[in-house]
């Protein structure tokens, strides 16, 4: 593993079961009555030593379902890297906007899924049938606890039609909120905020068996820290519950590219890959103009 090799770094994962779905922790099942919700509840410190007693029982399956609870919220955070900047004032007519936000005191903070909408490792994301310009983005997406701890991370993709948003920045829940525009997974790392400052993040699109985009960025090209963000999202707001949140992108696809159905989209933030395919069901509304690289 090349996040943290020299440390016992503690693996949640969801799967799929019987009786809905069942928690596991590195690889073996947590007792059936296990909630993410209830280890988010404790101090970071409290919570690891609560893992560590718990009993394990047999080896888990492959098949995964997202790492999130249903009733646990996804927020997420925007221009927090420059190339997001630079995308956005391209993408949109109201361009000073974003230089503003990136260097406002006060970070882009919004609602992206709740957690019965998230989809998670090797399920379809969509694209907009009423967008023609649809981008993955690969984010590094934060577990924080009740207190506002960072307990841990799991990768994300924050898919977002480009000019929705760049038609009119009140447009954003619109470009970013919709059945199939959140996924996180494979799994949750438990790892503190101290761990995070320097993590790789990659991206791989795949079409007709060929890449036709790849990027990668590192967390410590972020212009704003970690704790920076869960300290503002949890200004006003409670999380009894624990919430996730995405830490933006540094990864903008040229803008003659646009997801096309049938695309598989690799995530890797550190050692988790997160991997989904976009819905052959959901093509380009009619009349609209296609944005896609030719395969």
């Amino acid at each position: 593993m090349r996040f943290c090799s020299s440390l016992r770094v503690m693996y949640l994962t969801k799967h799929p079961d019987p009786e809905g779905a069942r928690w596991a922790l590195d690889g073996r099942f947590l007792p059936t009555e296990f909630s993410l919700a209830d280890v988010l509840r404790k101090p970071r410190a409290e919570a690891t030593a609560y893992l560590r007693a718990l009993p394990l029982g047999e080896t888990a399956g492959p098949a995964l379902l997202p790492p999130v609870e249903a009733d646990q919220e996804v927020w997420a955070a925007g221009v927090t890297y420059l190339r997001s900047r630079e995308a956005r004032e391209a993408e949109s007519s109201v361009r000073d906007v974003y230089s503003r936000v990136y260097e406002a005191e006060r970070p882009e903070l919004f609602f992206k899924a709740a957690g019965w909408r998230v989809v998670g490792h090797r399920m379809p994301i969509r694209v907009r049938d009423d967008s023609a310009w649809n981008v993955p983005e690969p984010e590094l997406t934060l577990v924080v606890n009740a207190l506002g701890e960072i307990v841990g991370f799991t990768a994300g993709n924050d898919v977002s039609s480009r000019d929705i948003e760049g038609e009119n920045p009140l447009y954003l829940p619109q470009a970013k909120v919709y059945d199939g525009s959140c996924a996180i997974g494979p799994g949750i790392l438990l790892a503190g905020p101290e761990t995070l400052r320097d993590i790789d993040i990659e991206v791989v699109i795949v079409r007709a068996s060929r890449a036709v985009f790849e990027g990668g960025t590192r967390t410590s090209r972020m212009k704003r820290s970690f704790a920076e963000l869960v300290a503002y999202l949890g200004r006003a707001l409670d999380f009894p519950r624990g919430v996730f949140l995405m830490t933006g992108t540094g990864i903008v696809p040229p803008d003659e590219f646009t997801l096309a159905p049938g695309d598989a989209v690799r995530v890797r933030v550190g050692p988790l890959t997160l991997e989904n395919h976009v819905d052959a069901a959901s093509p380009v509304a009619p009349g609209t103009t296609s944005r896609n690289v030719a395969p």
